[in-house]
């Protein structure tokens, strides 16, 4: 399993980024053992949470293991705090980066295969949410969203004021990325808004999953939004379990999230520097 660092001048943010990429092209194989078909690799966009970075996910859980597993590349970037929407004012088009820079540059860098029912994105918290509004957002390029632990915050940005010493619940802190937080329901920013929209157009929306912890102070939210999808006709696999907003939790459903997408096992095509004999 090739763990490989990139850095890109990225023309949506306007300076160089860091990102991780997870390409299981390194395995060996000897007599009588099965080979990888040679063909180009299914993707998953994986997103962090507020304060992480494009390491997180390697560091957190065993994700590549699994990925190599189900012969699955991954691409980690960075969204600095900015919950991967569009801020124009700043020239953060984080959004945009995402859904569209990132999947174009990474398939001219590797062997990532350009067909929509084989490109997925994933996040956890700030990622969750960036996974749904980009996901749903690009739908014509990515065809699975899954969420965990999304902060599936929009309905309540109006009522926020600067008096809370966390400065993620602060009013300024929203606003700077999200904008006039007036204007963010009913916008591009807002995945009720473009589930709605897609559902108008009859447009194929991606196949989602969601899952959160039942500890986590961000549960309701994502019950509501989960009732908001089923009761638009909008089909969803949800899933709650033990922990709060913590790695462990996360360990175990992105394993749930790699089973759940459209993947075959390849543990068995070859030998890579996990194996312990032959």
């Amino acid at each position: 399993m090739a763990l490989i660092q990139v850095n890109f001048l990225s023309k949506s943010l306007m300076r160089t980024v860091p990102l991780h990429v997870i390409l299981p092209v390194d395995k060996l194989t000897f007599p009588g053992m099965s080979q990888r078909e040679e063909k180009p690799f299914k993707t998953l966009y994986l997103l962090h949470g507020i304060f992480g970075n494009y390491t997180d996910w390697v560091s957190g859980t065993n994700v590549q293991r699994w990925a190599e597993e189900k012969d699955l590349a991954v691409v980690m970037p960075s969204g600095d705090n900015m919950f991967y929407v569009d801020q124009e004012s700043s020239h953060n088009y984080y959004g945009e980066l995402i859904g569209k820079e990132l999947v174009e540059i990474t398939r001219k860098m590797f062997p990532l295969s350009d067909k929509r029912e084989d490109t997925f994105i994933a996040g956890l918290s700030m990622g969750g949410y960036g996974a749904i509004r980009n996901g749903l957002k690009y739908h014509d390029t990515f065809g699975y969203i899954a969420g965990l632990s999304s902060a599936m915050l929009i309905d309540g940005l109006e009522e926020r004021t600067n008096d809370t010493p966390l400065f993620i619940e602060r009013r300024d802190f929203a606003e700077s990325f999200f904008g006039d937080l007036s204007k963010v329901k009913n916008s591009d920013k807002d995945p009720k808004w473009l589930v709605t929209k897609l559902l108008e157009k009859q447009a194929e929306l991606p196949k989602m999953y969601l899952a959160c912890g039942i500890e986590d102070s961000l549960v309701e939210p994502n019950r509501k939004f989960r009732d908001w999808l089923l009761s638009s006709g909008v089909d969803v696999t949800y899933e709650e379990g033990p922990g709060s907003h913590e790695w462990d939790f996360w360990n175990r459903y992105i394993k749930k999230v790699i089973d759940w997408l459209p993947l075959e096992d390849d543990a068995k095509a070859g030998v890579s520097s996990g194996n312990v004999g032959i």
